[in-house]
């Protein structure tokens, strides 16, 4: 017959998997003769079978009861001994962290009779009788799922009656009559009595907890976290403590290092003469721990605790995060755990450790969670402040910005240009928004998702980012938002925080945090331990010199379309694609030229002896072109020809699906003038830069390509340009010529194209689109439902969908190295800088990847979690 429970004593932590992590680290403290209270462990192996058979499993009860038995022997009381009773806590605790999201019951035990035997063991009939209306609320709301708001509104009655407005201030009398009131809404909602048999209560409490496996937040917090549905939960039944039995009791949290800053002192807060839940609560405004040792009746058991968690602290090689009661004088240990920490201190403890000698550099280096470094790059509002919250949107792109509203991206650049901060609000944007984004400090948009245009084109430029905020109702052309009653007009402060997606009404205060010498020493750490190489995606000679700041090591993308919405750029461009001849388009394209090439010059030498992929022209023409019709005829009277030819291009080039419509190297094919000039500007300037006496490794990419014979027309036009400008020149570069595979096509034939190209990047953002038949700006609409539904486990343009577009990379890459052994791959979508996706993208065998400039230190990070074999941290947070 199977076993279902496991006594503190047998177990260690190890045992994760069997004994979840709360009850896995008791007994890893029980092996190490700390003074916990006693208790056992329902497994996880008990949890799934009731699971999966809808009922206790056979033997469980006989268990239990034996486990009982076994508390009772170890204190010395009894459990339903009306003179002498024990009381225990039965808690949840899964092998991953799920915190609060399942169930806990506390002060099993009580009834009519132990009651009078609790109060007369604590000399404290008020205690004995809160404990009592405790244990009946958690019982009614977890065990028969009676709501919250029921017990809470007979409470909330009769402190009115007594006057009070906490509940420590009732005494005594009013809490039975409480206990009564509590016992008559059991009544009425069940038709049943609370049950006074303490062995049913248990038995009730362990099913609850089982059950709440499939809570609702607790299987969004499974899908939001991806942790699998089929862990269960192990249940901790455990003899009650109580810190609440007088002046020389007390309750409270201890961290073995700080928890916000990584100093490596013990810090906390304690509450003497109250229960682990008050300090929660906020009932009572808990005391910094150093203060027990200025009490005589808590000291000793203070100097206990400092020995017992530098004794954890050493043994798990972790900060600890502990939870204590002292009872009459006596330290009881209820919990330990890694410690939450925050990025800054996460980074400060790993390096430490290894300086300590507690761990080597690898381990610092698993330690540390990517997406934790984004506090460390990024400013952040200080935690100090008042915030008046308008909104929470989705956290598209970290960091934290304050400016004025403004709803039109070209007073945007004129706000920034008079030198006032901004703060762009858009219903949604779109390339022709890009100057505004540039100019502003940070974007809200009302619609689109965390892979959205503003989420992209900002977390590219590390600039702060909220999208999908839908309370907001935008009126751009009116200048203001609403949200409810509330209006923010143009001109007013904002403030946004782009790691939580709160949008706030006012100017906050900032800090900015520093990323020092432990910073760099962990990220060198990463380096010497990852295969996979990183660089970014920079459009921009400033980009491109904070990516290499960053540590990027080459840029795996450069679109150059961004490159014409600057300035008098555009209109040039535009010239371009209204000319009705090749001659024509030429002298547009002319204007150009130079323009393109200084830019280039300006990215190869920032990324001196870099790499640099540079993306011919992408996006549809009619993106270039006005969208109304007086922007029309102001474009019309600017280079001199009739509005109506204006009108008649614009109309010709609009499409009906323009993701997949006349762009990338169809442009290029049907105007092979546009990647001749943007060759001629690649190599004219890799040619001046060469000159003086810097190292340029120039990358030429071709997008869209669903045939090998587009890349071949394709990389003739380059070919051609590169022998003509070096002849011209008189230097020669060494350069190379690669397609993004960025369509299911491209992949099932890459085989075929590998031929023809130098390298294949993997454009993920558009392969994920094409192969789902998803929209990225419109998913948001449903993609939620999807995953909530189970249809999709996760946001497949967050992180890559292993099963359907994972498949087309690891087929592509099979494919074109079986043409080409020697073919690099990379990948440059927005999934280059997600940690699962690098993961996935390390075993696919790719052999960099590439991403946002501010995201390149993550990237960096997660490479060598994939290649030590594992993601994050490596301890519990149970």
């Amino acid at each position: 017959m199977a076993r279902w429970i496991r006594l503190f004593t047998e177990g260690d932590a190890s045992q994760r998997a069997l004994l979840g992590g709360k009850s896995a680290n008791l007994a890893e403290m029980a092996r190490l003769d700390l003074p916990i209270p006693p208790g056992f462990t329902i497994t996880t192996d008990a949890c799934r079978a009731y699971l999966d058979g809808g009922a206790i499993p056979e033997g469980l009860w006989d268990e239990l009861d034996a486990g009982i038995h076994g508390i009772e022997r170890q204190i010395g009381r009894g459990f339903g001994d009306a003179a002498n009773p024990l009381l225990v806590s039965v808690r949840s605790g899964a092998a991953a962290s799920m915190p609060g999201m399942m169930e806990t019951v506390l002060n099993l035990g009580l009834d009519d009779a132990t009651v009078t035997g609790l109060a007369a063991q604590a000399g404290d009939d008020r205690f004995a009788w809160d404990s009592f209306r405790r244990l009946i609320q958690m019982y009614g709301r977890v065990v028969l799922g009676i709501r919250g708001d029921r017990f809470e509104s007979a409470l909330t009655t009769h402190k009115r009656r007594l006057g009070v407005e906490n509940d420590a201030g009732l005494d005594a009398q009013t809490l039975r009559a409480v206990v009564e009131a509590y016992r008559e809404i059991i009544r009425g909602v069940t038709g049943q009595d609370f049950p006074a048999d303490p062995v049913t209560q248990l038995r009730g409490a362990v099913e609850a907890v089982f059950r709440s496996w499939n809570t609702g937040r607790a299987v969004a917090y499974r899908r939001e976290f991806r942790i699998p549905d089929d862990l269960g939960t192990a249940v901790t039944v455990q003899a009650m403590v109580f810190g609440n039995l007088g002046e020389d009791s007390a309750t409270g949290v201890a961290f073995t290092r700080d928890p916000a800053t990584g100093e490596r002192r013990l810090v906390g807060e304690f509450l003497p003469n109250a229960q682990g839940e008050d300090v929660v609560a906020g009932i009572r405004t808990p005391r910094p721990l150093d203060g027990l040792a200025d009490d005589p009746r808590l000291a000793g058991a203070f100097a206990e605790l400092q020995t017992v968690a530098a004794r954890l602290e050493e043994h798990f090689t972790d900060a600890q995060d502990l939870e204590f009661t002292i009872e009459r004088g006596r330290l009881w240990m209820l919990q330990t755990r890694a410690a939450k920490r925050t990025g800054i201190a996460a980074v400060r403890i790993a390096v430490a450790m290894v300086d300590e000698g507690l761990i080597a550099p690898a381990k610092a280096v698993r330690r540390v969670q990517p997406d934790q470094l984004d506090q460390l790059l990024h400013p952040m509002i200080d935690p100090a402040a008042e915030l008046d919250v308008l909104t929470v949107g989705m956290p598209a792109s970290p960091g934290a910005a304050s400016g004025q509203a403004v709803f039109d991206p070209d007073e945007a650049e004129q706000l920034h240009q008079s030198g006032r901060p901004v703060i762009l609000v858009r219903r949604e944007t779109s390339p022709e928004d890009f100057h505004g984004m540039v100019a502003a400090r940070g974007i809200v948009t009302a619609r689109g998702g965390t892979t959205s245009h503003a989420a992209v084109v900002a977390r590219g430029m590390g600039k702060p980012c909220v999208t999908g905020a839908g309370d907001l109702e935008v009126n751009e052309a009116g200048g203001f938002l609403n949200v409810g009653e509330t209006v923010v007009r143009r001109h007013d402060w904002l403030t946004i925080d782009g790691a939580t997606g709160r949008v706030i009404r006012g100017r906050v205060r900032m800090v900015q945090p520093e990323t020092g010498e432990d910073y760099r020493q962990l990220l060198a750490w990463a380096d010497a331990e990852r295969g996979l190489r990183v660089r970014a995606n920079a459009d921009t000679p400033r980009d491109a010199a904070v990516a290499r700041k960053l540590g990027a090591e080459g840029i795996g993308l450069c679109r150059t379309e961004h490159m014409f919405f600057q300035g008098n750029r555009l209109q040039a461009m535009r010239e371009m694609i209204l000319a009705d001849d090749a001659t024509s388009r030429e002298t547009a394209l002319a204007k150009l030229l130079p323009l393109q090439r200084d830019d280039f010059v300006a990215i190869f030498r920032a990324m001196d002896g870099l790499p640099v992929t540079i993306r011919t022209l992408d996006p549809p023409l009619h993106e270039f072109l006005p969208h109304s019709s007086a922007e029309e005829g102001n474009l019309a009277w600017e280079i001199g020809i009739d509005a109506g030819v204006v009108r008649t291009k614009v109309q010709q080039l609009r499409e009906a699906n323009p993701m997949l419509g006349f762009r990338g190297c169809r442009l290029g094919i049907a105007y092979p003038e546009i990647t001749a000039m943007q060759a001629r500007a690649i190599f004219a300037a890799a040619c001046q830069v060469t000159r003086e006496g810097g190292t340029v490794l120039p990358e030429v990419m071709i997008p869209l390509v669903v045939a090998p014979r587009e890349l071949e027309l394709q990389r003739a036009v380059v070919d051609r340009t590169a022998e003509t400008v070096f002849a011209e020149e008189g230097t020669t570069v060494s350069y190379l010529v690669g397609t993004m595979i960025e369509l299911p096509r491209a992949a099932l034939l890459a085989d075929k194209i590998a031929p023809y190209a130098d390298f294949i990047s993997f454009g993920t953002n558009d392969l994920t689109q094409t192969a789902l038949g998803m929209s990225r700006d419109d998913a948001s609409r449903f993609l939620p439902d999807y995953v909530g539904k189970r249809i999709l486990p996760h946001d497949p343009f967050l992180s890559i969908d292993v099963d359907g577009v994972g498949r087309l990379v690891e087929m592509g890459t099979k494919l074109a190295r079986s043409a080409r052994p020697d073919l690099k791959v990379g990948i440059c979508g927005e999934h280059g800088g997600d940690p699962d996706s690098i993961a996935f993208f390390a075993k696919a065998g790719l052999d960099y990847v590439s991403a946002s400039p501010y995201r390149v230190p993550i990237a960096r990070l997660a490479a060598a979690h994939a290649s030590q074999g594992r993601q994050g941290h490596e301890s519990s947070d149970e």
